[in-house]
């Protein structure tokens, strides 16, 4: 039985069903009547389609879920408190691939919500045990250093601006570092979590937000006013902006004896980038360089392709047996009355014929990335690379990254270093999606397909890692990578 599937998306952008006409603007404020029906509609279609909808609660709490949503939206709501609405209802789920997708929004809701406005704080910023830590901040924010501690935004302590925003975070189970991890600003997306929900929670007068900060060097707070930056500006702040984006992968020797592969993405689905050749002369290089230990940087990757099994084939010398769980559909065929509601990248997920086999009274079995000669294992490939592995990781880490780690440590071939992943151990959802187009109000919601679920008892969490790294307020301050010295500092043991 397989226990992986063949793709499981970070993101999932619809370009293959592109042909859809753009829906007119949204009016300034929706009826309520029109957003009560697309609550329907998406109750029926979750309901129906959605595998694991019930993971994590019961039938009945779920149901009163939607009866709630409906109660928020009945009096009528504008765009953004629509768009709030939904997306956290969609984080009741507890499922990493359920939200209402960033980048599958039409682009006038798109503009409206993401684009708009100078509502974005003009620094990046990482969570702390709930302290906002500054990292890197605009150039009209220049006092605002490294390791400066955010202790409030107008007025609001920033420990209640993140318990405030949680309730809209996407991730898998309890696995609360996941949603931490997506409330951070590091530059790494197009459309940051914290940008986008932070101004539905606490909107501004205007451009401008009162600070209360704790500079590192310092043990009494300040005030300072900054100006918010656009969207334009907030792009322009990532540290990666000037990196190729069609070969994003990049190689570093920061000794002759460590390299580290540094792999932001593996959302690759239109690249016409020979990524396995790249991969294939690395290694080939690596290897015949005599290179004794290579660091797989993944911190700010979020899955993407299965490039995972490819990398492992390249390190391993014996197959690797895969953790066992059970793919499992909620439906055969979609009912002919939500198929107007739902676009895709492949049609045959509207009928899974045989390759759906009855299971249990609420699931199929999935069996059509069953592989061909029975084998579920991840088989050496040439060229191989035979020194040490060090995989460094993060709460970001929940999809196809996660199925990585979860597989990369479980063969002993590499070590975990960093934070713990996100994902779940439980199992977690994807593989094949629909796009779920709300009628009315235009909001689009993701819909993953196929449910990996356990065959026996796993913990509620994600991956722990060999090596705990975590970073500090004065690692911040100092520029300090505390998960690559943990490695360097593991190697010369090792080496001693």
């Amino acid at each position: 039985m397989r226990s992986l599937l063949p793709v499981v998306f970070a993101f999932v952008t619809t370009a293959a069903s592109a042909a859809a006409p753009e829906p007119a603007p949204p009016p300034s404020r929706l009826d309520g009547a029109a957003l009560v029906a697309d609550v329907d509609v998406l109750e029926k279609a979750y309901v129906r389609l959605h595998p694991g909808l019930y993971r994590y609660a019961s039938e009945a709490e779920v149901a009163r879920r939607f009866d709630r949503l409906r109660g928020e939206l009945r009096d009528g709501a504008t765009l953004p408190e629509a768009y709030a609405a939904f997306s956290r209802f969609a984080a009741t789920v507890k499922c990493g691939h359920t939200y209402a997708n960033f980048y599958n929004q039409p682009a006038s809701v798109r503009a409206a919500l993401f684009e708009s406005g100078r509502t974005r704080l003009p620094f990046h910023f990482r969570w702390l045990d709930g302290r906002m830590i500054v990292v890197r901040a605009a150039p009209q924010a220049a006092m605002l250093v490294p390791g400066t501690e955010v202790v409030s935004i107008d007025g609001v302590p920033a420990k209640k601006v993140l318990a405030a925003l949680m309730p809209y975070a996407r991730a898998d189970g309890s696995n609360d570092a996941k949603r931490v991890a997506q409330l951070e600003v590091l530059g790494h997306e197009k459309y940051e979590p914290f940008d986008v929900f932070f101004p539905l929670a606490f909107p501004a007068p205007d451009d401008d937000f009162d600070l209360v900060v704790r500079p590192p060097s310092e043990t009494a707070p300040r005030r300072v006013r900054v100006t918010g930056v656009t969207w334009a500006e907030r792009l322009a702040m990532r540290p990666d902006a000037t990196k190729n984006e069609a070969a994003p992968w990049t190689l570093e020797r920061i000794r002759p004896d460590i390299a580290v592969l540094d792999m932001p993405t593996w959302a690759l689905y239109d690249s016409k980038w020979d990524w396995k050749g790249f991969l294939a002369d690395t290694l080939t290089r690596l290897e015949a360089d005599h290179v004794a230990n290579l660091v797989i940087d993944l911190r700010a990757n979020e899955g993407g392709m299965d490039v995972g099994d490819e990398l492992l084939a390249h390190l391993v010398r014996d197959p690797v047996a895969r953790p066992v769980y059970r793919p499992l559909v909620r439906y055969r065929v979609v009912p002919s009355d939500l198929r107007p509601y739902l676009d895709t990248w492949d049609r045959s997920f509207d009928d899974w014929g045989d390759d759906a086999k009855p299971f249990d009274d609420r699931y199929y079995l999935m069996t059509r990335w069953q592989p061909a000669d029975g084998s579920d294992a991840v088989k050496p490939e040439a060229p191989h690379y035979n020194g040490a592995v060090y995989v460094l990781t993060s709460s970001t880490n929940s999809s196809a990254t996660f199925q990585f780690a979860q597989l990369v440590q479980a063969s002993g071939r590499a070590m975990l270093v960093g934070e713990p992943t996100g994902g779940n151990l439980r199992g977690i959802n994807g593989s094949a999606f629909y796009f779920l187009r709300l009628p009315n109000s235009g909001i689009e919601l993701d819909l993953p397909l196929v449910a990996q679920m356990p065959v026996t008892p796993q913990p509620d969490r994600g991956i722990q890692p060999d090596i705990p790294a975590l970073p500090t307020q004065a690692s911040i301050a100092n520029g300090d990578d505390v998960a690559l010295a943990a490695v360097i500092a593991e190697v010369d043991r090792k080496r001693r």
